[in-house]
C-alpha cells in the first residue's frame, strides 16, 4: 500500500513539472537595408525600398547574421527612405534603401524547456 502511495506521489510531481513554458531571450536591432543593384526612376526605386517583402527579408537576414537559432519577433519600425543619384551620368536615376530599421530578434533560452532533448 505505502508502495502506490509513493508511486503516486511520485507520478504527481513529474506531471507537475512539464507544464514549465519556454523561455525566450529577445534583442532590439538596428540596422539599414541594401540599395538595389539597378537604376530606375525614382518613383520606382522609392517603391522597390519600401516593399514589405523587402522589409521582411532583410529583417530575417538581420536576425540570423545574430548567429544560430535567432528568429524575427516583431518590426519595430520601417526606418527612414533614403535616395541617392546613380553615378550612371544620367541624374533622373536613383537607387533607395532603408535606413534605422528596428527589429526585434528572439531565440530559445539556452537551458530552459525545449532546449534539452529528453528534459522537461
Amino acid at each position: 500500500m505505502k508502495l502506490t502511495k509513493i508511486g503516486l506521489v511520485f507520478t504527481l510531481l513529474l506531471a507537475s513539472n512539464v507544464s514549465n513554458a519556454t523561455e525566450y531571450v529577445y534583442r532590439d536591432l538596428m540596422a539599414n537595408t541594401i540599395p538595389a543593384a539597378s537604376c530606375t526612376s525614382e518613383n520606382e526605386a522609392k517603391e522597390n525600398a519600401s516593399k514589405s517583402y523587402t522589409i521582411d527579408r532583410f529583417s530575417k537576414r538581420f536576425c540570423q547574421f545574430q548567429g544560430y537559432g535567432w528568429h524575427v519577433e516583431a518590426i519595430k519600425d520601417n526606418g527612414k527612405l533614403v535616395c541617392t543619384d546613380c553615378k550612371t551620368g544620367t541624374s533622373d536615376k536613383k537607387q533607395c534603401h532603408l535606413e534605422d530599421v528596428i527589429v526585434t530578434c528572439k531565440r530559445i533560452k539556452p537551458g530552459s524547456v525545449g532546449m534539452l532533448p529528453g528534459k522537461n
